[in-house]
């Protein structure tokens, strides 16, 4: 379980997140939704454990995480995989490439590698990319092997920081659909934030909501939905 305690993070004179409290069961798929500037990302940010919070405290079962340093700040963020809306691609590098990053930063031998990289390949379907360059592929096409390069590793954490965006509809679906089946298949934890409310609704078992700062209301996605609690979550889903 993934536990935030009065969590506040500020940047210059905004604050983004602001006493946030909130526990994220082990493998399940967690959303987290709002609108524009509402505090999501940075969240997020310190929860991946990107960037230490101002005040509060982030725990990953028993143990405290925000106060690691060094290396055992960088064998905690091991465990965790991140995708992003812009996918965050190595243009100079195949999908394979891409995919095998990480894994050389861990040191892993050639061989294990070129393996390694193969499976994920096939796992996210698109073995037939492998050499394909950044330019050739498509935004769905993209977002995979970003998904894949996210777990070379192992995670036991996947971060979706707004990993469908700019993606169209179908390809929403199919890479919803992929992160669905590949959190059961891994049983992983899945942490996505988002502001499409489809989203939420199509892949989430529990949501957070959040609102200038704020984590206004959390529960299961049909507890929250059925019986909005706040004006913020009433406005999203256009309950009046």
């Amino acid at each position: 379980m993934i536990v935030l305690k009065n969590i506040s993070k500020s940047y210059s004179a905004v604050t983004a997140v602001r006493k946030a409290d909130l526990s994220i069961p082990t493998g399940c798929i967690y959303g987290i939704i709002g609108r524009s500037g509402a505090g999501k990302s940075s969240l997020l940010r310190t929860m991946s454990l990107l960037e230490k919070p101002d005040t509060g405290e982030v725990y990953y079962g028993e143990n405290r995480v925000d106060t690691l340093e060094g290396f055992s700040l960088l064998q905690q963020r091991r465990k965790m995989g991140m995708i992003f809306q812009n996918f965050n691609l190595l243009g100079s590098r195949n999908a394979a490439g891409n995919i095998a990053y990480p894994l050389e930063i861990a040191g892993m031998h050639r061989k294990e590698i070129d393996k390694r990289v193969d499976e994920l390949l096939e796992l996210v379907d698109i073995a037939d990319k492998r050499k394909a360059r950044m330019r050739e592929l498509s935004g769905g096409q993209k977002q995979r092997v970003a998904i894949a390069r996210a777990l070379a590793v192992n995670p036991e954490v996947l971060f979706c920081d707004e990993a469908t965006s700019s993606l169209d509809p179908q390809t929403t679906r199919s890479i919803l659909a992929l992160i669905r089946e590949l959190q059961k298949r891994l049983k992983i934890t899945v942490v996505l934030i988002t502001h499409q409310m489809e989203v939420i609704r199509e892949i989430c078992q529990y949501v957070a909501v959040m609102e200038e700062g704020y984590i206004v209301e959390s529960g299961s996605v049909e507890a929250v939905f059925s019986s909005p609690q706040t004006d913020a979550t009433r406005e999203m889903l256009h309950v009046q």
